[in-house]
């Protein structure tokens, strides 16, 4: 009966380790387009989600001036299917990306939904290689 038992805890704790892992990854999948098209950063912002890994392309409608308070950002409005979501990249950790409005993006990172919209960060590598690694794509280069 103790083996038995034993047995049962360990393939449980097996389990409940596989789900973990598996939740781990799924957390980290950026959010893509729905069946109808509709932008997964939309879904976001409607849902009021935060803590989501997105990608998207999108177009600079402002060129905002950097936030140097702690690590230093370069920040930029983009609009998302109507909806305007503020980029703050890092420029401690990665290159400023070189922008004028108008100009059109890919941007992977993490999405947090605010009552403005929303804030993309984390739009860089992680040095301690803890956080899913973000970039900004632009005229054919990565800025990461």
């Amino acid at each position: 009966m103790k083996r038995h038992s034993r047995l049962i805890r360990l393939a449980v704790a097996i389990v409940l380790a596989m789900v973990a892992g598996l939740l781990r990854l799924l957390s980290d999948a950026p959010i893509t387009p729905s069946s109808n098209g509709e932008s997964g950063i939309v879904r976001a912002i409607e849902q009021r989600l935060s803590d989501q890994i997105v990608e998207t392309d999108a177009r600079v409608t402002r060129l905002l001036a950097d936030d140097n308070h702690g690590s230093r950002h370069q920040r930029l409005l983009i609009d998302v299917d109507g909806h305007s979501v503020l980029i703050a990249h890092n420029i401690d950790l990665a290159p400023r990306v070189p922008l004028k409005r108008g100009d059109t993006i890919r941007v992977r990172g993490e999405f947090e939904w605010n009552d403005k919209g929303g804030v993309i960060h984390w739009t860089h590598h992680d040095p301690k290689r803890r956080h899913p690694a973000g970039w900004i794509e632009h005229d054919g280069r990565r800025y990461e």
